[in-house]
């Protein structure tokens, strides 16, 4: 009798998480493989994410972020295979302060091809990839995102704004690069030079 009310309730189980988390599997999938850039690994990870969730589904919190909840697991053991293998590295966050008075900036106009906001985030340091990842790809709350990462709501923000910037100065680079924005500068120019001859400028 106690055998099958156990299995009775290992079955539940699964179907509560069948229902709850395996619909995120793709989403997992897809940040373990632009954290790692490697399949097999992000592969790796994805199920021993997925295994320590079905394991510890009891304390989940129906009703909640399962993506988020999923995240925070995925993390924390990649925070593991970091520390086993010596490639952890401390970051210091000496722009903290910045979260407290200045506003963080807006996120990549959707306008700039995917590609081109890939290749830059790729640039940049992993501890703010990571942030503006969760933050403007998976849609994560501050919150979620210090649950996940395991820092302080302050230093999501400071590295959300501090990463945010720096994407924006990457994409600003690669437009100049590719003479996007010339034409116009070189027109502000020329209307000033003909203000200051008194002449009238034809460029719009």
């Amino acid at each position: 009798m106690f055998g099958f009310s156990r299995e009775k309730r290992r079955l539940e189980d699964w179907a509560s998480f069948e229902g709850e988390a395996l619909p995120f599997h793709g989403d997992v999938y897809r940040l373990a493989k632009w954290l790692l850039r490697n399949q097999a690994e992000a592969e790796d990870l994805v199920q021993e994410t997925f295994v320590e969730a079905l394991r510890s589904f009891h304390r989940f919190e129906k009703g909640t972020n399962c993506r988020a909840w999923l995240i925070k697991i995925m993390y924390h053991l990649l925070s593991k295979h970091r520390r086993s293998t010596s490639r952890l590295q401390l970051v210091s966050d000496a722009d903290e302060q910045i979260a407290e008075t200045v506003p963080a900036p807006p996120a990549a106009s959707h306008a700039v091809v995917e590609e081109e906001v890939l290749d830059a985030l790729q640039r940049l340091p992993q501890h703010y990839q990571e942030v503006v990842i969760l933050s403007d790809v998976e849609d994560m709350s501050y919150k979620e995102i210090g649950d996940a990462l395991a820092i302080p709501t302050g230093t999501v923000m400071s590295r959300l704004h501090r990463g945010r910037s720096l994407l924006r100065t990457e994409l600003g680079d690669y437009a100049r690069s590719l003479g996007i924005g010339i034409k116009e500068t070189s027109a502000k120019k020329l209307r000033l030079a003909e203000t200051d001859r008194g002449g009238k400028s034809n460029a719009v």
